[in-house]
């Protein structure tokens, strides 16, 4: 089997990562395909005594991580540490990588250690950090648009949980767009399929239409909305899902959003 047959099933996931890490499609997609350069450029550099998504991981993470601190540097040239500063406020910090590796990609604390080089008792004490962050941010009211009640109930149950508020649960594109316009929410949930054969992804864009807010796609066929081939959800959480992915992917979605607002607002 080829290099590229082997990474080929791992790139939408990398990219689901990419995008939570960057809250940005773009910026996301951009950093995927600087790996796939690096790996194509350097095929013989590409570990091989590992399984080929650390591998694939390992290589983004090695990007990331020396593109941050080209960034910083050029921010401090720039016009100083505060312009630097700025820059590193609207990134997701490392206790927030290891959060994102370990409940939204399902690495273990080893596998993370060796992704963002620390140590696995560093990984576990910043994946505490992050959780500890969650707990302290901002609360917000969630509109969730999803069509199979079991699964309504135990999204609204995480978002509750969490300190949020539920404006309402749509069912449908129509219901969906009405309750967003009757109760301007601060962040929507959406399933992709919904009730009467509508789009969760039409209903957003009649949302987005209206106002701005921050989006989480649900989804069983993620690999669908990962292709990096045209406009796609930043945020995507994969059916069936785990609690703690939920929190993780809100905490994010809400992370960016609130990192985009000028202070003293």
């Amino acid at each position: 089997m080829s290099l590229g047959q082997q990474i080929a099933p791992h790139l939408p996931f990398l990219r689901r990562y990419a995008r939570a890490l960057t809250g940005s499609q773009v910026e996301g997609d951009r950093y995927v395909r600087a790996a796939l350069e690096t790996i194509v450029e350097a095929p013989d550099e590409f570990p091989r005594d590992i399984s080929p998504r650390l591998a694939l991981y390992r290589t983004f993470q090695a990007i990331w991580q020396t593109t941050q601190v080209a960034e910083h540097d050029a921010g401090s040239a720039e016009g100083g540490e505060a312009i630097a500063r700025a820059r590193l406020a609207k990134l997701a910090p490392i206790s927030r990588q290891a959060l994102l590796l370990t409940a939204m990609e399902g690495f273990t604390v080893e596998d993370t250690a060796y992704l963002i080089q620390k140590e696995p008792e560093e990984v576990s004490e910043l994946v505490s950090e992050a959780i500890s962050e969650i707990e302290t941010q901002t609360r917000t009211r969630v509109l969730i648009i999803e069509d199979e009640p079991l699964i309504a109930m135990d999204i609204e149950t995480i978002v509750r949980d969490m300190g949020h508020d539920v404006t309402g649960v749509a069912v449908t594109r129509d219901e969906a767009v009405a309750l967003a316009m009757e109760d301007r929410p601060g962040l929507v949930l959406a399933d992709i399929q919904l009730a009467d054969d509508s789009s969760g992804i039409d209903a957003v864009k009649d949302i987005l239409n209206e106002f701005a807010v921050p989006v989480i796609f649900i989804t069983a066929f993620p690999e669908r909305l990962l292709t990096g081939e045209r406009p796609e959800p930043t945020f995507l959480i994969t059916k069936p899902f785990q609690r703690e992915t939920v929190k993780t992917t809100i905490s994010q979605a809400l992370f960016f959003d609130q990192a985009t607002v000028p202070a003293g607002e």
